[in-house]
């Protein structure tokens, strides 16, 4: 990637309104889109949205609240809505051939479930989901505590590539197998959506919510004008606000930030390459707040979380094979299956395991390929193990590098069948799938 390769805009663009949910359902409809992803002057952009618009509306409730949607589909094929790191009923999770049938052209579906955990997630399709994610089937989804901290402004912030032509329309090859074999479908168009799109004030306290909703992209964010601390990860928040310093975003990854603007111009989002940095977006800031005076950043109010018995684990191992340079590239160039978890490419009829309720795992994720992945496990979260063995993050992604073994752990206590895959989604396309039964 070099800079004639890499277009980028330093211009953010407004999300559509928020849509605060009542108790009566929500229309929620997937169809064809014009989208203005180059500044403007330069052509619309054909994609797939929701309620008129890429990304789709901010969908928003108060903790315990319920989720009453239903779900449309107008985009010409089968598709369905997941909702991404919420610890919902298995019925509602979105995946077509595990938790559901495929929604069909013109039909419904209706999704309600009680939004248990406060914090930053997000829908998107999970149908053809290397696809039709890459074309703008998802939006941003909060769960508000019930004491939110104090904040002047409380921002979503989406990241996200595309690859788009000279003449401003998305490339096709979706289901490129060179593209798969290695990271993904990588975008040559980069930027940040935030919303609200207002203006903030010097001295202000913001609270920044990043979500990488890209397709398969890692982006390292480095934010200038503000200092602050990271005080959730996937939505769940950090026992100890974390100092904010070398933020990597996996695809699908979540990062809360508590922020004090110190610039008098503007917050830049900066996405660091070999390169130099590029501005992915800024938010201007006018003003002065001469109100507020300078505090400690405190954590949030935590999740319910089930500790685990660690003495009573069981011990697993997950193992990522496949992609270019791999022993089994030629057979998955022929079939397909390029990537696979233990030997298997694809979802099979017998799960991965099959875990009691509330039985505790310890399972060792091993990168036995030359790509990194993120690892992504539905209806729940899993603590990250460090270094030196102790409970890490609570998250529902975790980034494993080329050649890296990591360990997490897992409560098991959300009865159903889960997906468990990799969030490059061109990756899961090609194989690397598989996933997880709780009575």
């Amino acid at each position: 990637m070099n800079r004639r390769e890499f277009l980028i805009t330093t211009s953010v663009a407004a999300l559509v309104p928020r849509i605060t949910l009542a108790s009566t359902p929500t229309e929620l409809v997937a169809q064809p889109v014009s989208a203005q992803l180059l500044p403007d002057g330069e052509p619309t952009t054909p994609m797939l949205g929701f309620n008129g618009s890429t990304p789709g509306p901010v969908l928003r409730v108060r903790q315990g609240e319920i989720f009453d949607i239903r779900f449309l589909n107008q985009i010409g094929e089968g598709s369905a809505v997941h909702w991404h790191g919420l610890r919902i009923d298995n019925a509602m999770d979105g995946v077509p051939g595990l938790t559901q049938d495929v929604v069909e052209v013109d039909a419904e579906f209706a999704y309600r479930f009680r939004a248990s955990d406060a914090g930053t997630f997000w829908y998107h399709s999970h149908n053809r989901s290397w696809e039709q994610v890459a074309k703008g089937l998802y939006g941003p989804l909060i769960v508000e505590e019930l004491t939110p901290p104090d904040v002047d402004h409380d921002l979503i912030v989406l990241i996200d590539d595309w690859r788009m032509t000279e003449a401003g329309t998305l490339a096709d090859g979706f289901e490129n197998m060179h593209d798969q074999a290695h990271q993904g479908r990588l975008g040559n168009y980069a930027r940040a959506l935030v919303e609200p799109s207002t203006p903030v004030r010097r001295g202000d306290r913001v609270r920044l919510r990043l979500i990488n909703v890209a397709t398969d992209r890692i982006f390292p964010v480095e934010i200038e004008g503000a200092d602050g601390k990271i005080v959730a990860n996937d939505g769940m928040p950090l026992v100890s606000p974390q100092e904010l310093s070398s933020l990597i975003l996996a695809p699908a990854q979540r990062a809360d930030i508590i922020a004090d603007i110190t610039s008098p111009d503007q917050i830049a989002f900066m996405f660091p390459t070999q390169d130099g940095p590029y501005l992915l977006g800024e938010i201007p800031v006018e003003d002065a707040n001469t109100e507020r005076q300078p505090s400690e950043i405190s954590a949030l109010l935590p999740n319910e979380v089930t500790q685990p018995d660690l003495d009573n684990a069981a011990s697993l191992t997950l193992t990522m094979e496949g992609g270019a340079m791999s022993r089994r590239m030629m057979q998955g160039m022929m079939g397909g299956d390029i990537w696979a978890f233990n030997g298997q490419s694809g979802l099979t009829d017998t799960p991965f395991h099959l875990f009691e309720r509330g039985q505790t795992a310890r399972i060792r994720l091993v990168n036995d390929t030359r790509f990194p992945h993120g690892i992504h496990l539905h209806g729940h979260h899993f603590f990250e193990v460090g270094a030196d063995d102790g409970l890490g993050a609570f998250r529902d992604t975790t980034l494993v590098d080329a050649g890296e073994t990591r360990d997490i752990v897992c409560v098991f206590d959300n009865p159903g069948k889960w997906l468990l895959h990799c969030h490059m989604l061109g990756h899961q396309a090609a194989g690397m799938k598989t996933w997880v039964e709780v009575a």
